[in-house]
């Protein structure tokens, strides 16, 4: 049985910044754009109009139109960029867990539904079981929220 080495201190630092590097600057890549282009549209009528379209269903689970569009980015891309597009929509701490316990149980659908789908399970019926959990727990967090706020 061989063991491999471990690494000297100098060594796993300098290998421990350059991973750390390297994964901030792929979330660098989506996150500040999104950002940017949502706090842009915040000050045209553009995000306002089309948050518009998405409040009845947003509504549901007491959060604005606007919301939607960081479930998009959490559903296909990953919670990361969808976070960027949740800031500057200025949320009040329960949204924003709102929004967290949803995107949390439906997240990067697209890239592990087809993981799952690549095992023999049954990607896309596992995807919608997600996304209809995390609208049945959207709902229920909901319905206590407006029971228990003041």
């Amino acid at each position: 049985m061989t063991e491999s080495a471990i690494p000297d201190i100098p060594t796993r630092l300098r290998d421990g910044l350059r991973g750390g590097l390297q994964t901030s600057l792929k979330l660098v890549k989506w996150v500040v754009p999104l950002y940017l282009v949502v706090d842009l549209l915040k000050h045209t009528p553009v995000l306002e109009r089309m948050g518009a379209l998405f409040a009845p269903l947003m509504g549901l689970f007491g959060l604005p139109g606007e919301a939607a569009f960081a479930f998009v980015a959490a559903f296909l891309l990953n919670l990361y960029a969808a976070i960027a597009i949740l800031v500057p929509l200025e949320l009040t701490p329960w949204q924003v867990t709102q929004c967290g316990l949803m995107m949390g149980l439906a997240h990067n659908l697209v890239v592990e539904g087809g993981v799952l789908g690549s095992t023999g399970a049954r990607g896309g019926l596992l995807t919608l079981y997600r996304v209809l959990i995390a609208g049945a727990c959207g709902l229920a967090m909901a319905g206590l929220h407006r029971l228990f706020a003041s």
